[in-house]
């Protein structure tokens, strides 16, 4: 009989995944031969892959599980022996690989292990991913790496073959509608269209449960792309999504910026409205340029969150074309769709599906969003693959 999923310290935060936590907590125990010195969790994004790896984290440095305060440390991100990437950038640089990579070759401190987190592992280049490989292959004792990614196709094979994988299950909407409603207090008719509209992404889901302008905005959006018909809707619209996805990005990273800068100038004693003294300065313009780059990050994030969202209206119209509406992502849309899904043929709103895609890969290329945007649009329009 396998043991009783905790659900306290260091696990629960952890939503929905009982098997996972179960494998992991054996193994964080020795309870199993499953443990290894590199992990990688992959899951769909809000499936709660980053909770769990740092879960697994304080797991691995407590001394036993009634270390509560070294959990507990961990779980903050200040515990000496945990070693985290969150990159504000688009992809991973080989620097910020680097920088892990020696932190990795120490021993740990105070815990019985070492961690190294890499959240967005899917963010790393070729060349990046070779930096790890040596780490990875001929890793510290009592080093561990845990690294998280969307799925294992999103990592080269050669860092493939050199982790063990726990696949994250993907939650139902109903489950995460109910979520929803206990965190946020949305009613459960706001939380079920979240849950839904979201595609079971939790972050999301809360966000556009509490949130109406990001509701309205999503609605705005999907409502515009339907209605393209020619090459002057096609630039209008996509200079609209670029400009909701601005604004999206802004209305996230603003207040976070705002903060930082405040602490940063109180860390330093200067009062609101005083002078910058010039012996810090630059430090002051490295907290501005890594700023920057997160909007950037935020802004392509936000993007893609609406071509997410585009998937999910015209994989609907395909379900229609083909005789299916049990289980549409935007049933408020639902006149509208069969409407398209009249008025196309099926292998048009394919082309369209295909179109995103390449769109997103585009972007990924940094392509100008714009001029990306309006090439799928395009398609949508008149159908043809420009």
């Amino acid at each position: 009989m396998p043991s009783p999923v905790p659900a306290a310290l260091p696990w629960g935060a952890v939503w929905g995944q009982d098997a996972a936590v179960e494998s992991l907590a054996a193994a964080a125990r020795g309870d199993s031969e499953g443990m290894t010195h590199a992990w990688l969790l992959t899951g769909p994004p809000g499936s709660g892959r980053s909770t769990l790896a740092y879960a697994f984290a304080a797991a691995l440095i407590a001394n036993d599980e009634h270390d509560e305060g070294t959990m507990r440390q961990v779980l903050a991100g200040t515990h000496p022996d945990l070693a985290a990437l969150r990159t504000e950038r688009v992809i991973i640089t080989i620097d910020e690989a680097r920088k892990l990579v020696e932190r990795a070759a120490y021993s740990p401190s105070l815990g019985r292990h070492r961690v190294i987190v890499v959240e967005d592992a899917d963010r790393m280049t070729e060349r990046t991913s070779n930096v790890l490989l040596k780490s990875l292959e001929e890793p510290p004792e009592r080093t561990v790496w845990v690294l998280c990614a969307p799925s294992e196709a999103d990592l080269l094979p050669t860092i493939r073959s050199r982790v063990r994988s726990v696949r994250l299950r993907e939650p139902e909407v109903a489950d995460v509608a109910r979520l929803v409603a206990d965190r946020t207090g949305a009613s459960p008719e706001i939380a079920e269209q979240a849950a839904r509209h979201a595609q079971r992404h939790i972050g999301m889901a809360q966000r556009l449960a509490s949130d109406e302008g990001a509701r309205a905005r999503r609605d705005e959006t999907l409502r515009a792309v339907l209605a393209v018909r020619n090459v002057g809707d096609v630039v209008t619209v996509a200079a609209r999504i670029v400009e909701v996805a601005t604004d999206d990005a802004k209305a996230l990273t603003a207040e976070r910026d705002a903060t930082e800068r405040a602490e940063f100038l109180r860390t330093i004693g200067v009062t609101e409205g005083q002078a910058v003294p010039p012996s810090v300065r630059s430090q002051l313009s490295a907290l501005d340029d890594d700023q920057k780059r997160r909007a950037t990050r935020s802004l392509r994030d936000g993007i893609d969150r609406v071509l997410t969202d585009l998937q999910s209206m015209f994989r609907d119209i395909v379900m229609l074309q083909y005789g299916r509406d049990s289980d549409l992502v935007n049933v408020e849309l639902e006149p509208e769709l069969r409407a398209a899904a009249s008025a196309w043929t099926p292998q048009r709103t394919l082309d369209v599906l295909d179109q995103l895609q390449m769109t997103r890969r585009n972007l990924e290329q940094n392509a100008a969003p714009a001029l990306a945007l309006e090439s799928m649009l395009v398609t949508a329009a008149t159908g043809r693959i420009s």
